[in-house]
């Protein structure tokens, strides 16, 4: 009997911690949901665009959606600088943010109103955009993105020194069911990243 007693102790500590495990996932997800539905536009120093694929210079219908909120947001006069994001993958002529300038400037948004950043990822898009909006007086930011990546991107920025409002798109081409493994891989991230700090997440983008 004193044998099993501290197997007894060990599981019940093993289940609470998977309990406890099970709650800050939920409670994650519930969060990462209710961000994804606050879109909150406000005057601000910059508008941020996330980087997303682009395909020889024409951004995906994901970058796109993206560009176009970010279009809507200058045109309605909440900023007057739109920083795009984004490096390029190995073979490509053109980098996410490149894509995006070129989008934007064919829309009628005067080139110096632009800038570029690259990154490979979340972390790396706006940690490498944050000094160049710093040196132009740019921390607070309107942060375009699709809405399940809302929440992470906005913690992002927050941790490189950026004041960040939601302003996801309103025309993402992932929509209904699909978001639902893109919910997942948000929650997942985020409640890694409050943990282990979001610049050592790499590989969720």
């Amino acid at each position: 009997m004193l044998f099993f007693r501290p197997v007894r102790w060990a599981f019940k500590l093993l289940s609470l911690f998977v309990l406890a495990l099970v709650v800050y996932f939920a409670v994650t997800l519930v969060q990462v949901w209710l961000t994804s539905r606050q879109y909150d536009p406000r005057p601000a120093q910059a508008i941020v665009v996330m980087g997303a694929a682009q395909y020889n210079g024409r951004p995906s219908p994901d970058l796109r959606s993206r560009l176009d909120g970010a279009l809507h947001l200058f045109r309605l006069g909440y900023a007057h600088l739109v920083m795009v994001t984004g490096s390029k993958e190995p073979g490509d002529r053109f980098t996410e943010s490149q894509a995006g300038f070129l989008y934007l400037h064919s829309l009628g948004v005067p080139a110096a109103d632009i800038v570029e950043a690259g990154g490979d990822d979340s972390w790396q898009n706006l940690s490498e955009a944050a000094p160049i909006l710093k040196a132009r007086g740019a921390t607070q930011v309107l942060l375009v993105t699709d809405p399940f990546h809302e929440h992470r991107s906005l913690a992002i920025a927050t941790n490189v020194g950026l004041t960040a409002y939601p302003t996801p798109t309103q025309t993402s081409p992932i929509r209904g069911a699909a978001t639902i493994p893109y919910f997942l891989k948000e929650m997942v991230g985020v409640s890694a990243g409050r943990i282990i700090g979001y610049q050592y997440l790499h590989t969720l983008g």
